[in-house]
């Protein structure tokens, strides 16, 4: 039998923001059993990955590298000739100053395939996302790009003749690349735009002079990475700067939604300009196999009408009824009432468009509805969380419904180390954090049984609630919301907290 063969694909990350990572680096993340990335790889990207992924760290600390280069070629080969397939996951452009190059050189000399996905390069996405274009024909017609380890010694050509210049990894060594480029023509007058953490929310931008920069940076203690740009393009970074203009810029927001939920909110209030925090506080459990659950199965004909009150409610119940056999064929006729657009929209999944939907967000807007339709002598089945709020059950009964309560998951707090928690703890209490946003009740119950209800912790961060439950949950623990959203959505909150600041 022929031995399996592996394959390496070498993909680039990007500049950092994981949204500028290509759609085939993304697919192919998922499909490698073996992922091999840098220190410049924003680890949002590492979400892409496979769960069943080996990952391994091959990037520099503190200039100090973690494996060699050969260390990292021989690693590549090595894993492709066990038959696996291996992602090797640059920053940026893997064949731009990242030794991409030399690593495909070594993987084909092996006999094994190879697959380069170019990356966004921090040689155009840094500048843009600072404001500045590297070409514009008011001011340039070329430019070059160098790596700024080598300190400006070596310069091979006339700098008047290329009008702007592109320098990586230079900060620091900015100063004598100045030095070199006032010693080779270029006017002491001319714009330089130092860009620190390019594409991301710490992203910091200082415009001066070849004269005046790199005291500029060192005042203002401008942090590695950093991109330069010298040339006229330079002053369009004030004029355009699009990116530090974002209205949540600035402002670190912690999303404590579920983890397979939190991402989606997260990327909703980055696209505002926020640096976000993912602190899951509720964690789902799936409850399956109950004889309450084979009952209701058993008499599925008997229900006129089904309530879901969460996307968790819709997912977990469907899969209730695939256990036991059956689909959503099986609630034909049944009318659905479904709370929140998000619920409405898994309930399309399963091809099952709700009959009504309230149009307010609550168990307190479904009983809005509920008294325009007559419900008297009604079988109502509620599939929900193992505990939530009796309202809506116990007012549906007082209308004359027969209601049942059908449990198929549970809320549970997630399991975070002591070191975990201490450093959110540390977080907060240094003012990193400007807002804890709550999506439930449960994300703000967990939330403080795990890191407790000392005011001086949250002295100097505020809260914002999805709805007036949230926010009444809330109020027990002791503390006041500064945003409750009256579209009681995600996007709803986001407006809020939009509001909110822009106000």
């Amino acid at each position: 039998m022929s031995e399996k063969k592996g394959r390496v694909y070498l993909i680039g990350a990007g500049p950092g923001d994981p949204g500028l990572l290509t759609l085939r680096g993304k697919d192919l993340l998922g499909e490698a059993q073996v992922v091999i990335y840098d220190s410049l790889v924003n680890p949002q990207i590492l979400k892409f990955c496979h769960p069943d992924a080996e990952l391994v760290f091959a990037g520099k600390t503190m200039g100090q590298a973690h494996i060699s280069q050969e260390e990292i070629n021989e690693l590549l080969i090595r894993k492709a000739k066990e038959g696996k397939t291996v992602a090797r996951l640059k920053g940026g452009d893997p064949f731009v100053f990242g030794r991409g190059g030399e690593e495909a050189e070594a993987v084909v000399k092996n006999g094994i395939d190879i697959e380069i996905i170019p990356g966004v390069s921090s040689v155009t996405a840094v500048p843009a996302y600072g404001g500045i274009p590297i070409t514009h024909r008011q001011y340039n017609s070329s430019f070059a790009v160098f790596t700024g380890h080598h300190q400006g010694e070596d310069f091979d050509y006339d700098p008047a003749e290329i009008e702007t210049l592109v320098f990586l990894m230079g900060l620091s060594n900015i100063e004598s690349i100045m030095n070199k480029l006032v010693e080779l023509g270029k006017k002491p007058s001319t714009p330089v735009a130092v860009i620190s953490c390019g594409t991301l929310p710490e992203q910091t931008s200082i415009v001066g002079t070849i004269s005046n920069i790199a005291e500029k940076a060192k005042v203002l203690d401008v942090q590695t990475p950093a991109t330069i740009v010298v040339g006229e393009v330079a002053v369009l970074a004030e004029a355009i700067g699009w990116y530090e203009k974002k209205p949540l810029f600035g402002k670190t927001i912690m999303v404590t939604r579920e983890k397979e939920a939190s991402s989606e909110f997260a990327e909703l209030l980055a696209s505002c300009g926020a640096k976000t925090i993912e602190f899951p506080a509720i964690e789902i459990k799936p409850i399956r196999n109950t004889e309450e659950q084979q009952l209701s199965v058993q008499n599925l004909g008997d229900y006129d009408f089904l309530v879901f009150t969460s996307v968790n409610g819709v997912s977990n119940y469907f899969e209730v009824l695939a256990s036991h056999g059956k689909d959503p064929r099986n609630l034909k006729g049944k009318k659905i009432i479904a709370i929140g657009e998000k619920t409405s929209e898994e309930l399309l999944k399963y091809n099952l468009p709700p009959d009504y939907m309230p149009a307010v967000y609550t168990a307190e807007g479904i009983i809005s509805l509920a008294e325009k339709l007559n419900l008297d002598g009604k079988k109502i089945l509620i599939p929900r969380a193992l505990v939530a709020r009796e309202l809506l059950p116990e007012t549906l009964r007082a209308m004359g419904a027969e209601v049942e309560v059908l449990c198929v998951y549970e809320t549970l707090a997630p399991d975070y180390t002591k070191e975990e928690l201490d450093l959110m703890k540390m977080n907060l209490s240094d003012a990193e954090i400007d807002l804890v946003t709550f999506t439930s009740s449960s994300t703000v119950t967990n939330f403080f049984s795990l890191l407790g209800k000392n005011p001086e912790i949250f002295a100097k961060t505020g809260f914002a609630c999805i709805g007036p439950v949230t926010a009444a949950t809330l109020l027990g623990h002791g503390f006041t919301p500064v945003i409750t959203a009256d579209i009681h959505t995600t996007q709803g909150l986001k407006e809020e907290i939009l509001n909110f600041y822009l106000s």
